[in-house]
């Protein structure tokens, strides 16, 4: 279960979004973002907010892009850093492109082998939680009772619209460009696949390769 606070951002997640990601080598489109959907995973350790937006910059393909919050700089991803944040509730918060971020990483790589799900999210009024209704959906492929590799120190390069990261135990691709006909075969892989509003078809987003 992934709790939400009622409160202020500075910048708003909108706000920030617009001012990252034209300066990624995957990115695609122009004009004004359109935010399409957004899903959350669970941080075992309940440390890292674990967010994935899905927009649109004008008439461009469906971009996907994972994010994350800590409460505290994260050493060794300067360069994963998308901007600091003013949480009205949660005070200083420091957000990280997604797959430069083990937490996200470890996340994505659980949900995808055991068949997991996006998480359940409550907000929090004045000490008061109501249930968000989830419009958002994403599924992992494998079952419960799977082995999920603890992941070692990662490698990251780009290639043809998805971030692919290696370690020694595992091959994560997360598709940057979320399309119908994936630009890579996923024989042999587990896989995640998402719906969001307006977009009933279940679509690939991630794909895990165990080594």
């Amino acid at each position: 279960m992934a709790l939400l606070h009622r409160a202020t951002i500075t910048p708003t997640k909108a706000e920030l979004l617009a001012a990252w990601l034209p300066h990624q080598e995957w990115y695609a489109g122009g004009g004004p973002l359109t935010l399409l959907g957004a899903y959350r995973f669970d941080d075992p350790d309940d440390q890292v907010g674990i967010e994935t937006f899905l927009v649109r910059a004008g008439s461009g393909p469906v971009l996907q892009v994972p994010l994350t919050y800590r409460g505290a700089p994260l050493e060794g991803a300067e360069h994963g850093l998308v901007t600091e944040m003013q949480h009205s509730v949660l005070g200083p918060r420091w957000v990280y492109c997604g797959c430069d971020d083990p937490a996200y990483a470890a996340a994505l790589v659980s949900t995808v082998m055991t068949g997991g799900a996006q998480a359940t999210q409550e907000i929090e009024t004045d000490g008061v939680r109501t249930e968000r209704e989830t419009t958002t959906f994403a599924r992992g492929s494998g079952v419960p009772d799977a082995e999920v590799p603890t992941l070692g120190p990662l490698a990251r390069r780009e290639v043809d619209g998805c971030t692919v990261l290696e370690s020694d135990e595992a091959e994560v691709t997360v598709c940057r460009k979320v399309t119908s006909t994936p630009g890579f075969d996923t024989a042999g892989l587990h896989t995640l696949h998402g719906r969001w509003p307006g977009h009933s078809t279940a679509t690939l987003l991630a794909a895990v390769g165990v080594r």
